[in-house]
């Protein structure tokens, strides 16, 4: 009897034992697993904080607010006509100096001997005024420049779209003697 007291004893310590182990072990299982949950649930709250970031963009859009420009009302400015043998350009200013708008011949589609014409340098005048519109442009003091067929005609298209002439300047270039002309064209 004693013996079967001891095996059963030496087989209750030795179930004992390996319950204890078999505790540890399930302990050093969940510390394993605690270690391995902890980064998982940094990474997932990550995740969440993304997902946070997201949704917020995602609900309020950006707007963007233009500034209104303040556009001045001049309505007293200065008309520079340049008129070459094969272009005419028109440019309409303020008192200052400050371009309102500009056109020329070749910006409103005519090409080689036509952008000379007078016909041409109406259409400038025509479109240069609109774009001057916007400032209220009603006088202008008319500066010619060069000897092209356009420069008269363009001062009477000033006043025929609008624009009231007050005085007409010539400021064509012209020298006193100074570098030598260049040999005259045989026709």
């Amino acid at each position: 009897m004693a013996e079967k007291i001891k095996k059963e004893s030496t087989s209750a310590l030795a179930s004992a034992k390996t319950s204890k182990t078999a505790v540890d072990k399930e302990k050093e299982v969940l510390k394993d697993e605690k270690v391995v949950k902890q980064p998982e649930i940094k990474i997932e709250k990550i995740e969440e904080k993304k997902e946070d970031i997201k949704d917020v963009t995602s609900e309020k859009p950006i707007k963007v607010i233009k500034k209104k420009k303040n556009i001045r009302q001049i309505t007293h400015g200065r008309a520079y006509i340049q008129a070459t043998y094969n272009n005419t350009i028109i440019t309409l200013t303020d008192l200052n100096g400050n371009v309102l708008s500009w056109s020329s011949a070749g910006q409103n589609g005519f090409k080689g001997p036509k952008k000379a014409t007078p016909y041409a340098a109406s259409v400038i005048v025509k479109d240069a005024v609109e774009k001057a519109s916007v400032y209220g442009l009603k006088n202008v003091n008319a500066f010619v420049k060069g000897v092209g067929s356009g420069r008269e005609a363009a001062v009477r298209a000033l006043n025929t779209y609008g624009l009231n002439v007050i005085s007409i300047k010539d400021i064509t270039p012209i020298p006193h003697n100074g570098c030598r002309a260049r040999k005259p064209r045989r026709i």
